[in-house]
């Protein structure tokens, strides 16, 4: 049995994102995308994002964020759908497993992080 296709693929890669070093490392299993990004070097609060099956328009499909382990903040939820809705629709509408651990959460640094993201697609 020699694949030389790795069974799971993972790319990371660390910028600034104003003025704080941020890591992003991008790992996909078959059934679903882990992203860690953090600010501290910890996975911190680990999160689900899945495509809601029940909804009816395709077009904008909906998301369920849930808590696994971590604080369960309503502005958790928020970053998590805003990171990780593009990331399961272009894979498909796997769901993802998101680990955040950030120091800064605006809206400016959360447009950054999705390039970030982008730029370590492994799906």
């Amino acid at each position: 049995m020699s694949s030389t296709e790795p069974i799971i693929r993972s790319r990371q890669t660390e910028k600034e994102v104003n003025g704080i070093s941020t890591q992003v490392i991008c790992t996909e299993f078959s059934n679903y995308i882990f992203i860690v990004l953090t600010q501290y070097g910890k996975i911190g609060t680990l999160m689900s994002v899945t495509p809601d099956s029940r909804s009816n328009d395709i077009s904008t499909p909906m998301f369920s964020t849930k808590v696994l382990l971590g604080k369960d903040e309503p502005l958790t939820h928020v970053c998590a759908k805003n990171l990780a809705t593009f990331v399961s629709q272009e894979a498909g509408n796997r769901p993802v497993l998101l680990g955040l651990a950030l120091k800064d959460s605006s809206i400016d640094a959360i447009k950054q992080m999705k390039e970030i993201i982008k730029s370590c697609q492994v799906w």
